[in-house]
């Protein structure tokens, strides 16, 4: 009997450890088909199951795939991130294939790419309610503070055709893969873009400390799907792995995205001079696993604080810039702040 060391996961849900005879089976059973990732000896991290020469045997006598884009199916696409600290990711489309986007992150796209705005996400869980079901998921959105429409870009040539969406700001994209992650929470302005097929709701915090001190308010971004989806975080990103009862405590700020099942809380600061006097506020965010988390080194709301208060029209000063003439260079180069 072969050896119990592959694991399998779909949707986000873990399953094993398996032998190469009980995967093969769950193949050709149904109970596993070409969405799925795996992990087993001798790799790194989680590979699409299709791409194990193991199991191509079983897939050759497995029913055939639906088609693309199917009910609860999203589109499969390629990408690549280009940049260090200013970043933009580039989507290739097979034919037929699409992604949606955030209104104003679009940057360029080949000519057989089709843009189309649309109420809600485009997603079966968006249409299957209609074109209520669509507004009320547009509207939903409004609370997060994103736009009420999305734009959809679909590859309507016969050629594979690529379409490229920027950051807002400085920092890194980070890609999601909801087949391993499942459902994901964010904050409320991660989301860059996704494959079509991802649901892009909202998540409601019912914990009154964590709404209120948890820098993020009551609602977060949902991403559900069994594709990729794309977030964007400022400064460097940092991916953590916590182990079922490990918690990690960290700025309210810097928390990105995490899984559904990581428990998230707001803890108070120790010492009331620490509290009042250590420059880092009240309160942090306590996430305890298992599951993954993404950390962010410079939230947006820190960079921009630190820019209104360096600007002269706010009471700022342009200390360290070393100009021999101070204030006089102030006023030869146009700055009167």
């Amino acid at each position: 009997m072969s050896e119990k060391i592959w694991h399998v996961a779909v949707n986000g849900k873990q399953e094993g450890p398996y032998s190469i005879a009980e995967v093969s089976d769950k193949i050709q059973g149904g109970a596993l088909d070409r969405k799925a990732v795996v992990f087993g000896p001798g790799m790194i991290e989680w590979a699409p199951i299709t791409d194990r020469a193991e199991f191509s045997d079983a897939f050759s006598a497995a029913p055939p795939p639906p088609p693309p884009g199917g009910v609860g199916q999203a589109h499969e696409i390629d990408y690549k991130i280009y940049g260090e600290e200013m970043q933009f990711v580039e989507i290739t489309l097979d034919p037929g294939e699409a992604c949606v986007a955030e209104a104003g992150s679009f940057m360029y796209m080949d000519p057989g790419i089709e843009m189309e705005t649309i109420f809600g996400d485009g997603s079966a869980k968006s249409d299957g309610g209609g074109f209520m079901g669509a507004l009320l998921g547009a509207g939903k959105r409004i609370l997060t503070g994103e736009s009420l429409f999305m734009t959809l870009f679909g590859n309507g040539a016969s050629t594979r055709q690529a379409v490229a969406f920027a950051a807002p700001y400085p920092g890194s994209i980070v890609p999601i893969d909801l087949k391993v992650h499942g459902t994901m929470l964010c904050q409320k302005d991660a989301f860059l873009c996704a494959a079509k097929g991802i649901s892009i709701g909202i998540a409601f915090q019912k914990r009154l400390g964590v709404g209120l001190f948890g820098g993020e308010g009551f609602i977060l971004q949902k991403l559900e799907g069994d594709g990729l989806a794309f977030a964007h975080a400022g400064g460097t990103v940092v991916k953590r792995e916590l182990a079922a009862g490990e918690t990690l405590r960290l700025d309210t700020g810097c928390l990105v995205a995490f899984d559904e099942s990581v428990k998230y809380d707001i803890q108070t600061v120790s010492g009331i001079k620490t509290a009042l006097f250590g420059g880092e506020g009240l309160f942090y965010a306590a996430l305890t696993g298992p599951g993954t988390i993404w950390m962010q080194s410079l939230p947006f709301s820190r960079l921009a604080s630190r820019i209104y208060a360096a600007a002269p029209q706010t009471g700022g000063t342009r200390k360290g810039e070393g100009s021999i003439l101070g204030g006089l260079g102030g006023l030869v180069m146009g700055d009167r702040g």
